[in-house]
């Protein structure tokens, strides 16, 4: 697979509301877009940090998984994503050919219309990676 670079950092949170002050007043970032991705049952908020994008995910359902992540593990670090040159469906065949367990069969639709899918931790060195194109 070819990455170009790291499209963003997420980071699950129990409310964007309340730690966007965070980002915003102490750190000197701006949030440039707040969108629901319903199907995920999450509400993102993407802040930028030189070329690097920084995506809170805070859930909309108990049942979702970053409910489960932060009721698990609390709040912080959540995933990395990459920017695939080559296609995500690509990327996933050559990692599932390389023996990494993949969360996501085919890329779908995530924030920002990109297409992505997602590597299991269990495999990837501890760190939820996620696949992205735009």
């Amino acid at each position: 697979m070819k990455i170009s670079h790291i499209e963003h950092i997420g980071i699950a949170v129990e409310s964007i509301e309340k730690v966007l002050p965070y980002f915003e007043n102490v750190l000197g970032l701006k949030c440039y877009n707040i969108e629901e991705v319903a199907d995920q049952k999450v509400k993102t908020a993407f802040l930028k940090c030189g070329e690097v994008k920084l995506e809170l995910l805070e859930p909309t359902s108990p049942e979702s998984t970053i409910a489960k992540y932060i009721e698990k593990h609390g709040q912080g670090m959540h995933h990395m994503a990459f920017c695939i040159e080559d296609g995500v469906a690509n990327a996933l065949a050559e990692a599932e050919s390389a023996g990494i367990r993949l969360i996501d069969k085919a890329p779908r639709q995530g924030a920002e219309q990109l297409h992505i899918a997602f590597l299991h931790p269990k495999s990837t060195v501890g760190i939820l990676t996620e696949l992205c194109e735009h």
